[in-house]
């Protein structure tokens, strides 16, 4: 059962902040819900005041502005999965909004809640971390953080207690660039997920980005990998030794789901499978 707890109605951000500022610890954001009303159910946390920010107008929006995906945090999965402008400019942000859950979560659980609570099996966290996202928080202000410095830790960011996030900015992709993402789920939850993003210039890999999520404590990148790759012409025994050392270098937590060893098998697999499909996503020929 639910404990009572008072919802909070801002018509703003900035007094949504401020009501954030003003009960601390004793309240959270109210967003989709999809996560936080589960934990409140079986008693792990406990809010007495809710700030409900979907009273908040222009916060759920999409649109494509001087070359970049803005999407609004309220925006619902399934929104983000349907959106022409997702679809045109970004397309594997689409296809993973796609698989997260399922159909009741997707109408239901916003992007910004889904980031924030920073569970670590999150499909959308490891993809953005790829695509080189920006999350904008607001609160007096407008602080603008890189996504790899947005998830600190297992259920913890940089949030500021009294910052709502309110957008992510994605670069739209230019000619040549391919992304993807693979991932092996148990029970609607990912296990592990690799996400991958490829700019080629002239049948080269100019740049890599390879994100392992849903495996440690926050999605990260394989900067040993992602070298591996850059300058080089795609070629499926180069993807291998990339996915081997992507999955070799990984930290990986052990859970109920799985040993780190399995788990690294995994990865090392789904990382494969991404660099290809990532390639063909840019239009490369991989021999």
């Amino acid at each position: 059962m639910l404990r009572p707890f008072e919802i909070h109605e801002p018509a703003t951000v900035q007094e949504g902040s401020r009501l954030l500022a003003h009960y601390g610890e004793d309240s959270s954001v109210y967003a989709g819900g999809t996560e936080l009303i589960p934990v409140m159910k079986e008693g792990l946390a406990h809010f007495r005041h809710l700030v409900n920010i979907k009273t908040i107008p222009g916060l759920d929006g999409i649109r494509h502005e001087r070359g970049r995906v803005q999407i609004g945090a309220l925006a619902t999965h399934r929104q983000i999965e349907r959106s022409p402008v997702v679809l045109a400019q970004a397309p594997v942000l689409a296809q993973v909004a796609a698989r997260v859950a399922n159909l009741r979560v997707r109408n239901v659980g916003t992007l910004g809640g889904n980031l924030c609570f920073a569970e670590p099996h999150s499909d959308p966290a490891a993809v953005l971390l790829a695509c080189g996202a920006t999350l904008v928080l607001a609160h007096a202000g407008e602080r603008r953080l890189p996504a790899d410095a947005f998830f600190t830790g297992i259920l913890q960011t940089a949030r500021m207690p009294d910052e709502i996030l309110v957008g992510v900015e994605v670069p739209a992709f230019g000619p040549g660039t391919g992304a993807a993402y693979e991932r092996f789920a148990t029970h609607e939850r990912p296990t592990a997920g690799v996400a991958a993003v490829l700019m080629m210039d002239e049948g080269v890999i100019a740049s890599a980005r390879i994100v392992i999520g849903s495996v440690g404590p926050v999605p990260a990148r394989a900067p040993e990998a992602e070298a591996m790759l850059a300058g080089q012409r795609p070629d499926p025994r180069l993807f291998r030794a990339a996915a081997e050392t992507a999955g070799r270098r990984a930290e990986i937590l052990e859970d109920l789901y799985g040993s780190a060893d399995y788990k690294r098998h995994i990865v090392m697999m789904l990382a494969a499978r991404a660099l290809h499909a990532a390639a063909a996503q840019a239009g490369a020929r991989v021999n």
